[in-house]
């Protein structure tokens, strides 16, 4: 049985898989702000820097945002 075009579709189109794919890159890079090369042997006063402390966590923020706003948005359905 050949299934209808309607039921072949994704719950996703392809613009909201690519702006899925954008939202956990910039998660990704949140999480790449925050790493940083410390020695657990010495102190070391860079891990409360502001890059770690505040951007990291925000842009972390702004990805999972980004990709709820992804999954959620429906694009315009052309008429063919």
């Amino acid at each position: 049985m050949k299934e209808s075009k309607a039921q072949q579709q994704l719950a996703l189109s392809k613009q909201n898989l690519i702006l899925l794919a954008i939202g956990v890159l910039v998660i990704f890079i949140g999480f790449a702000l925050m790493m940083g090369s410390s020695s657990g042997v010495e102190y070391n006063p860079d891990i409360f820097s502001f890059r770690r402390i505040t951007l990291a966590p925000m842009v972390i923020l702004g990805g999972f945002l980004f990709v709820i706003f992804a999954i959620l948005w429906k694009p315009k359905i052309e008429e063919e």
